[in-house]
C-alpha cells in the first residue's frame, strides 16, 4: 500500500467516535472572537491588498491597510464594548511601537493577546530554526515585558509554518496554536519535548480569505457567519464544539461593513438559545480542556 508523507503531529480522529464532555455550565458550543491587529512595512515585504497592487511603494494599498490601525480597530473595539463581547487580539509587536495607542483598550478590556509574530510584512515557515526560534522567543518576552503577561497562544502571519514551528513554539513556551484549521475541538498535538494543543481557527469564517480572495459582500459573510453558528448550535448537541470568528481591522472596520457585522453578532448574542453558548477567548478554552480527565482529549 502507498504512504504518503504525513506530518506525525497527530493522529487521524473522527469526532463522532470522541469521548463527549461539555464546556462550563454544562455549554456545549464555544465561541470566540479574533481581531487580528497588524503593521506592515511601507512599499516592503507582504501585504494584504483589496485590489490590484501598484508598484512598489504602493501607497494606496499601505494606506488601506493602515485605515485598520488608525479607524477599523476603534470601531471593532466599539462593538465589541456595546455588545460586552470578551475577544483574542492577534497583534504584530510592532504595533506596540507604531500605535501604542491600540494595546490600552486589550488590557483594559482584559482581553487576550496571541502572538502574532513581529509584522504581517514577513512570514517565517522557510526561516532557518535558529532564526525561526529566537523570533518566536522575541515575540513572547516582547509582549510579556510591555504587558506583563506572556501570550500562551500562537496564531502566525499567514498561518506560516516550517516543519519544526510546533516544536519551536512549545520550546519557546507557548501552550496552543491555531495555524492547523483541520478541527472543530481543540486537540494534541506531538512536538520533540512535549505536547501543544491545536486550537480551532477557521479559514472559512474569516474574513480575509472570503472578502479579499473570494470575493464575498460583507453581508454574504455576515451571513455565513450566522449560519455557521446556527448549525454548529445544532450539532453541538452530538459533540462540544469551537468557533472562532476571525476579523481583521482594515476590512470589517469599514463602516458599511460593520453594519453587516453587526447584525451577525447581535444575532448570536440575543438568540433565544444563548445559554447553551460560551462566548469566551481561546486561553479559556485551553484552560477548560485541560482540567478534564486524562483521555478525554486523545493523545496526540
Amino acid at each position: 500500500m502507498i504512504q504518503l508523507p504525513y506530518h506525525e503531529r497527530f493522529k487521524y480522529s473522527p469526532i463522532t467516535k470522541r469521548p463527549d464532555y461539555s464546556f462550563p455550565e454544562g455549554k456545549r458550543l464555544a465561541i470566540y472572537f479574533a481581531l487580528n491587529i497588524e503593521h506592515f512595512a511601507f512599499g516592503a515585504g507582504l501585504g494584504h491588498a483589496l485590489s490590484n497592487e501598484l508598484p512598489s511603494p504602493d501607497s494606496r494599498t499601505f494606506a488601506w491597510r493602515d485605515y485598520g490601525n488608525r479607524v477599523g480597530v476603534w470601531r471593532m473595539y466599539e462593538l465589541l464594548d456595546e455588545l460586552k463581547l470578551p475577544a483574542c487580539h492577534l497583534i504584530n509587536t510592532t504595533v506596540f511601537d507604531y500605535a501604542p495607542d491600540i494595546v490600552e483598550p486589550i488590557l483594559a478590556r482584559g482581553d487576550e493577546m496571541i502572538g502574532h509574530g513581529r509584522t504581517n510584512a514577513e512570514r517565517h515557515g522557510q526561516w532557518w530554526e535558529e532564526d525561526e526560534a529566537r523570533m518566536l522567543s522575541e515575540v513572547r518576552t516582547f509582549i510579556k515585558d510591555k504587558t506583563g503577561v506572556a501570550p500562551r497562544g500562537w496564531m502566525a502571519p499567514w498561518m506560516s509554518q516550517s516543519r519544526l514551528t510546533p516544536d519551536l513554539l512549545q520550546e519557546a513556551g507557548y501552550s496552543f496554536e491555531m495555524d492547523w484549521p483541520c478541527d472543530d475541538q481543540p486537540i494534541w498535538m506531538k512536538t520533540r519535548n512535549g505536547k501543544l494543543m491545536s486550537m480551532p481557527y477557521s479559514l472559512e469564517i474569516n474574513d480575509s480569505p472570503q472578502i479579499l480572495v473570494r470575493h464575498h459582500t460583507a453581508e454574504e459573510f455576515a451571513t455565513m457567519i450566522v449560519h455557521q453558528f446556527e448549525e454548529m448550535l445544532k450539532q453541538s448537541t452530538k459533540q462540544p464544539l469551537v468557533l472562532g470568528i476571525a476579523l481583521h481591522t482594515m476590512i470589517f472596520g469599514q463602516p458599511y461593513r460593520l453594519h453587516a457585522l453587526r447584525k451577525a453578532l447581535e444575532h448570536i448574542v440575543n438568540h433565544p438559545e444563548r445559554d447553551k453558548v460560551w462566548i469566551t477567548r481561546p486561553g479559556e478554552i485551553y484552560d477548560h480542556v485541560t482540567s478534564l480527565p486524562p483521555g478525554v482529549l486523545a493523545e496526540p
